[in-house]
C-alpha cells in the first residue's frame, strides 16, 4: 500500500493506482477483444462543451472497460459539420461505424434529429441502446 508523507496508509493513492493497474492489465495484455461502444450525444449549438461533454462521455466509457467510438469527436477533425456535403459524409461514415459497434450509448437529456436516427438505426439492428445521464448515471430509457 502507498504512504503518505507522515508514512500513513494513502487508500485513495491506493484505489486510484489499483484501478489504473486494472485497466492496464485489461487493455494491454488480458483481454483478447474489448468491445466498442458508440458515443450518441449532442453536437450542434454549444460546439465546444458539446464537445468536452463527448470526451467526458468517452472517458467514461474507457473506464468501464470499453472502447468508445464518437463520431462528432474524430469526423469534425478533418470534415467541417457547417459544410453540408461534409457534414453528410461524417454521418454516413458516423453510421458506418455503428455497425461495429457492441452498444450505443446515449447521453444527456437531449436527443438530437441525428441522435434519434443513431437510435433508430441501432434498434433496426438490434443493437442494444443504453441511456445515461450527462452525469454518467445510467437510466431507464425507451
Amino acid at each position: 500500500m502507498h504512504r503518505n508523507s507522515e508514512h500513513y496508509p494513502d487508500p485513495t493513492f491506493s484505489g486510484a493506482y489499483a484501478n489504473i493497474r486494472r485497466m492496464e492489465k485489461a487493455f494491454c495484455a488480458g483481454k483478447k477483444y474489448i468491445p466498442w461502444v458508440y458515443i450518441a450525444s449532442p453536437y450542434r449549438g454549444d460546439v465546444k462543451t458539446n464537445t468536452e461533454n463527448a470526451k467526458r462521455y468517452s472517458l467514461f466509457a474507457v473506464m468501464q472497460g470499453k472502447v468508445p467510438f464518437c463520431p462528432h469527436i474524430y469526423f469534425t477533425q478533418f470534415l467541417d459539420d457547417n459544410v453540408k456535403v461534409e457534414r453528410k459524409i461524417g454521418l454516413n461514415l458516423a453510421l458506418h461505424m455503428l455497425r461495429r459497434c457492441r452498444e450505443v450509448w446515449v447521453f444527456g437529456d437531449t436527443v438530437s434529429e441525428g441522435m434519434r436516427n443513431e437510435i433508430r438505426i441501432a434498434k433496426k439492428r438490434h443493437i442494444p441502446v443504453r441511456y445515461f445521464t450527462s452525469e454518467c448515471v445510467e437510466v431507464n430509457r425507451r
